[in-house]
This record gives structure tokens, C-alpha cells and sequence, in this order.
């Protein structure tokens, strides 16, 4: 709820820019004409980042406590070669190939950190990044490797980069990522993701997930 409440505060703004901008270029005149007309396309391009902004925002979701984030399930190919379908809490399904013997998916999470932790706002997240990997360390390095961005930022505006990258910049945003633990892939195997204020957790909800979790403890 928090991060909607943000996204639309700074869309707000955004409508607010491109207003003052449009009622500037639509006033005549010659060399003040013109000036107000850089002036009005600058406050233009302000307002569509800013838009942007409020876009990139809004595509984290709030963690309010544990909860399913998503469910994967695997349909063998061939050897070391699987369907996966990642199926995200709003029901968006993605369904890529992952070679190798297991599977990460990974998250991107955002922490408030000093006076703002005090007033209880929960961290937020988004699905980054699902990946396959070799159990067989030489064909870790060797093989053919596969791993899918989940969500992208529109337009490349990235402000969770942009705030891992410059941690000093917003001391009080803590953006760092999450990601469940390699677990196997196996013809049938369902698994359910669920994250918490600590990170990513995958646990194996039906026989085929549970057995192939047997075979490599």
C-alpha cells in the first residue's frame, strides 16, 4: 500500500509539471516565446521521468509478512533441459527453458533503514532474475547456461540500480538482493516461493519436488 501511496504522490507531481509546461508553451510571443518553449519541453522531459519514476516505483509490492510470492513447476526436456513456468501471486505465468540440474530465482528487496524502520513500513520486493545451473561444477563452467529477467524497468529508469549502486546517496533506502536457495529441477516438481522480511524461500509442495530434494541432501 505504501509504495502505491508513493507511485501516486510522484505521478501527482508529474501531472502537476506537465500542466505548468503546457500552459507555458501554449503563450505566444517572439525570444520569450521561444525561451518559455526550451524552458516548457525541459519541465516536459521532467515530468516524463518523473512519470517514469512513479512506474518503476510501483511495480515493488510491499511485504506485509510471510507470503507466496510465486509457484514453479518443471516439465523435463531432456537430459539437463527443462520447461519451467513461473507463476507470480497475481497469476502472470512465464514459461522459459533452464538447462542444468537446479534452479534460483532471485529478488530484488527494499529496506528502510534508521527513523523510517521506527514508523513500521515493511520492506517491498520485485522478481528479478530466475536461473539454471550445473550441479557438476566443469560443466558449470563449460556448459550452455540459461537465466531470465522476470520483471524489467520501463525505459531502462531503474531506481532500485540506481540506489544499490549509490547506497550513500539515500542512507535511509536499503536496496539489496534476495534469492531462494539452488534446489533441484525434476520432470513434475512443484515448488512454492515465498519471501519474508529476511529474503527468499522455495520449499517443495508435491511428491515429485519433495524426492528430487531427497536425492541431493
Amino acid at each position: 500500500m505504501i509504495f502505491t501511496l508513493v507511485a501516486l504522490f510522484i505521478s501527482l507531481i508529474a501531472v502537476f509539471i506537465t500542466y505548468k509546461a503546457a500552459r507555458m508553451l501554449w503563450q505566444n510571443s517572439w525570444f520569450v516565446g521561444f525561451c518559455r518553449g526550451l524552458f516548457g519541453f525541459g519541465l516536459l522531459a521532467i515530468a516524463a521521468l518523473i512519470g517514469l519514476t512513479a512506474f518503476d516505483v510501483y511495480s515493488y509490492k510491499q511485504v506485509l509478512q510471510e507470503q507466496v510470492v510465486a509457484t514453479i513447476n518443471f516439465d523435463r526436456i531432456d537430459d539437463q533441459h527443462f520447461f519451467a513456468v513461473l507463476a507470480d501471486k497475481e497469476g502472470k505465468e512465464q514459461r522459459v527453458e533452464l538447462r542444468g540440474d537446479q534452479w534460483q530465482l532471485d529478488a530484488r528487496i527494499v529496506k528502510w533503514d534508521g527513523y523510517l524502520a521506527t514508523f513500521g513500513i515493511k520492506p517491498a520486493f520485485r522478481l528479478e532474475r530466475l536461473s539454471g545451473r550445473y550441479y557438476d561444477i566443469e560443466k558449470e563452467t563449460t556448459a550452455k547456461r540459461t537465466a531470465y529477467t522476470v520483471h524489467n524497468s520501463l525505459y531502462g529508469l531503474d531506481i532500485w540500480k540506481i540506489l544499490n549502486t549509490h547506497p550513500d546517496w539515500v542512507p535511509v533506502i536499503d536496496a539489496v538482493y534476495g534469492s531462494a536457495t539452488y534446489l533441484p529441477m525434476k520432470d513434475g516438481a512443484l515448488f512454492e516461493i515465498s519471501l519474508s522480511n529476511t529474503g527468499l524461500v522455495a520449499r517443495p509442495i508435491n511428491t515429485a519436488a519433495r524426492e528430487a530434494v531427497a536425492e541431493f541432501e
